[in-house]
């Protein structure tokens, strides 16, 4: 069952949510259903929805269904981990996955959440990832899966990039990327432009706002990508994309060209 589509503005989500708020913030629950079912988690980490199993269904099962076992997958703004528990046990013992976050808070839950399912094929980079390496302005939000690179952030974060760590063999090349990065994602293809031409990593990307959208699906297309919208929608027109980098990738990934 998904929970979290059911409004907490109409009278049964708020009475489905009123037992929710007795569970003590870091109360470690078995996740219920899907992918990571019987896997633990942080529950006052995120959203209920993560423990509780219906957590952005329809995007996690898109990645489901496209990651494969021996996979490198970088997950890139990882949050507090869902995503990179859910790669970790998609790639399996084989694959690796690179959890890239720039939060210290959201760092420690993700070591958290790593340590406490016993991950072994995880390596997290505290990093934001852009088109220049070094430092830069970063603004927490009150929701922690928010923040973002600002120029008037009050937070100083690692940025690297990832043309530039491939270059200098600190990474393996990725056969997925997922984007989450409230913002920054068209810089962050910019510098990474070298791994798209040479690698062609399938992309699940997150976009925020139509300007940057308009700007990612613009490079993703003259990179020789095809774009198809996560929900089935127009994809210049939604947020959540899958960027696949030829028609023969979406026919082994089961997608009409």
């Amino acid at each position: 069952m998904n929970f979290s589509k059911i409004s907490n503005a109409s009278w049964l989500g708020r009475l489905l949510r009123l037992p929710l708020k007795l569970i003590p913030p870091k109360a470690r629950m078995p996740i219920l259903q899907g992918p990571l079912a019987g896997q633990r988690w942080i529950a006052g980490s995120s959203n209920h929805g993560c423990w509780l199993g219906s957590y952005e269904q329809e995007k996690v099962s898109a990645f489901s269904r496209r990651i494969r076992p021996g996979d490198v997958v970088y997950d890139i703004g990882a949050h507090v981990g869902y995503y990179t528990l859910l790669a970790s046990t998609l790639v399996g013992p084989q694959g690796r996955v690179f959890a890239f976050e720039p939060l210290p808070a959201n760092l420690e839950t993700l070591r958290q959440h790593l340590l406490i399912n016993r991950v072994e094929n995880v390596e997290v980079i505290a990093a934001a990832l852009s088109n220049q390496a070094g430092t830069a302005a970063f603004a927490p939000a009150t929701d922690n899966s928010m923040g973002s690179l600002e120029g008037e952030g009050t937070m100083q974060v690692r940025v690297e990039v990832i043309d530039r760590l491939l270059q200098a063999g600190k990474l393996p090349a990725p056969d997925c990327i997922k984007i989450d990065v409230e913002g920054a994602e068209h810089r962050l293809l910019v510098g990474a432009q070298d791994c798209l031409a040479r690698h062609r990593p399938l992309l699940f990307l997150a976009t925020h706002g139509p300007e940057v959208h308009r700007s990612c699906c613009s490079l993703l297309s003259a990179a020789g990508y095809q774009l198809r919208a996560l929900g089935g929608e127009d994809p210049t027109a939604t947020d959540e994309i899958l960027a696949l980098p030829s028609t023969e990738v979406a026919a082994e990934y089961r997608i009409d060209p």
